[in-house]
């Protein structure tokens, strides 16, 4: 087999915090355990095929830009051969088990349906027998639905029910990949399922379709077997101005109204959460208060940029709050820490996949860290019982318990006058994160 990453000789070691070999990790030890469960269970980390393997570097200002020793713009099917060859050995020398794909990234798209069906088989059989060689799983799977010219109009949301079937023939066997390849989630992100204009668009018709299409795939998953979680990703605009999944907790009306929400959890992307005008911590909230947190898609926005940068994420700050929230749910069943993320135009060299991924993994390692030992000490937890106190007794209590009415609250207010001010001690509780964040004890 060719070797496409002649520059790593082996799997990435772990070297500890005082290492400065810039090619082995320094938190991420894949076998320490953390709650019981190893730093590589807890995580799941994935790469992200269609960023990793079949980004070109193209943005919105330029096109490609990278010359990839296994994509030469030869015959499709030999490109896509060499492909999945160099990202097993990408996961084999990273040390990641996860990957997740586009059909359309794995299979390059035929004349006809019966041809782009033939090619996906084809690509899943040789996937099967790597993964099977190497132990490295399918996270998850799912159907590029915006990058045809068919969908400029959207997908499941398109006015041409032509257009709605082309879609439903690709969910069908991106879920017939993902089962065969033994995926835990099947992903719907909705990349053009949205308006540009409300002269030309009837919403109500729209959102109806695309939950006919969610509806149809739940339904066809259960028929061929599918046991894993089927996973919405929010996003509020790009390419679309609206966007039907625009947030977390859009989407989970959205399911509500439905009647899907028991068939459905989020993946919640760190850069559509900025792009929202919300953080990731909040998104990720918003999806575990409603039990609907399945899978991340870690990255992070240019906060001087409005669009979709997909950068690896570096920020210690952010990865700690996602992994407070992760873990105060018990962690993540189906899903994992998938790396959609892409190096920036100018990082052309194959080795820089690696820098990339193990900053971003010994990020999320750290963070891991410190969220387990910000949880085990309740330096956070304490504080916000306290703040919530009252509710647990007396007419807090029977507020939740819907047992008061306005008169009874009026009178109680009128007895007992105007509350104290209380201080929410915001400033104080960031000290206690940064002391946690920066903390020499958390090794």
């Amino acid at each position: 087999m060719t070797k496409f990453f002649p520059e790593v000789l082996g799997p990435v070691p772990f070297e500890g915090p005082s290492s400065d070999n810039p090619l082995a990790f320094r938190y991420y030890d894949a076998k320490r355990k953390v709650r019981g469960r190893t730093m590589e269970s807890q995580l799941k980390f994935s790469v992200a095929y269609w960023h990793s393997l079949r980004g070109t570097g193209a943005d919105p200002f330029g096109g490609p830009v990278y010359d990839r020793p296994w994509c030469r713009g030869g015959d499709p099917m030999e490109d896509a051969e060499r492909t999945l060859d160099a990202a097993f050995e990408l996961l084999t020398k990273l040390g990641v088990k996860r990957y997740c794909f586009h059909d359309r990234d794995l299979a390059p798209e035929g004349a006809t349906i019966e041809e782009s069906n033939r090619n996906l088989d084809h690509m899943v059989q040789r996937a099967a027998a790597l993964q099977r060689h190497s132990g490295v799983k399918l996270l998850w799977g799912t159907a590029n639905l915006f990058s045809h010219p068919r969908y400029t109009h959207g997908a499941a949301t398109n006015p041409d029910p032509l257009v709605f079937a082309h879609a439903a023939a690709q969910v069908r066997r991106a879920l017939d990949a993902t089962v065969a390849l033994g995926g835990t989630g099947y992903v719907f992100w909705g990349g053009r399922e949205g308006y540009s204009s409300l002269l030309n668009t009837d919403m109500d018709q729209e959102r109806r379709q695309l939950a006919a299409l969610l509806r149809m795939t739940v339904e066809y998953g259960r028929q061929v077997g599918f046991t894993g979680a089927f996973f919405i990703e929010p996003k509020p605009m790009e390419p679309s101005t609206h966007q039907y999944d625009f947030d977390a907790a859009t989407t989970l009306g959205f399911l509500r109204e439905f009647e899907l929400l028991d068939d459905f959890s989020l993946n919640i992307e760190a850069n559509h959460a900025t792009l929202a005008g919300h953080s990731f911590q909040h998104e990720l909230a918003v999806a575990a208060g409603a039990s609907k947190l399945g899978s991340l898609d870690i990255n992070r926005g240019d906060p001087t940029l409005g669009w979709d940068t997909d950068q690896f994420p570096l920020d210690l700050h952010a990865a700690t709050m996602a992994m407070l929230v992760v873990l105060g749910q018990g962690g993540l069943k189906h899903g994992g820490l998938n790396f959609d993320a892409k190096l920036r135009r100018g990082s052309s060299d194959t080795v820089d996949l690696f820098h990339a991924h193990i900053g971003g993994m010994d990020t999320f390692a750290r963070a891991l860290l410190v969220a387990d030992a910000m949880l085990k000490d309740g330096v956070l937890k304490r504080p916000l019982k306290r703040r919530y106190a009252a509710y647990g007794r007396g007419m807090g209590k029977e507020i939740l318990q819907g047992q008061a009415s306005l008169p009874e609250l009026e009178q109680w207010a009128q007895d007992m006058g105007e509350p104290q001010v209380r201080s929410g001690r915001q400033e104080a509780l960031e000290n206690v994160v940064n002391d946690y964040i920066y903390s020499s004890k958390i090794r």
